[in-house]
């Protein structure tokens, strides 16, 4: 899986090689399914602080075309974990929805045979 990081943020640039490996860990199960990622670190509020630390992911799948995920929280870390923990449920659900769709096919096609 291909993992590309962008920020403009200093702080956010120093979290590269955690969110890149936190990435290829939330989805080592559909590592299959999504050959590219892409992180964005950004400050909404800038040096005002609060609530502001934004995580944006974005996967290429294949079969699903582009899903984007968005979180904002208090801190990097937890606006990262809370983007992928959505991400992965989210993917999990596309995989699952596709896969029963075509074995429910496969059943009717059999049944009419």
């Amino acid at each position: 899986m291909q993992v590309l990081f962008k920020s403009r943020d200093p702080q956010a640039s120093e979290l590269r090689e955690l969110a890149e490996r936190r990435v290829r860990f939330a989805l080592r199960r559909l590592r299959w399914l999504v050959p590219r990622a892409e992180v964005q670190m950004s400050d909404v509020n800038g040096p005002r602080g609060g609530i502001d630390k934004r995580c944006q992911l974005e996967f290429r799948t294949d079969g699903a075309g582009s899903v984007v995920v968005a979180a904002v929280a208090r801190d990097w870390r937890s606006a990262l974990d809370s983007a992928l923990d959505r991400a992965a449920r989210l993917l999990l659900r596309l995989w699952r929805r596709s896969h029963d769709a075509r074995r429910l096919r496969q059943r009717l096609l059999s049944q009419e045979l």
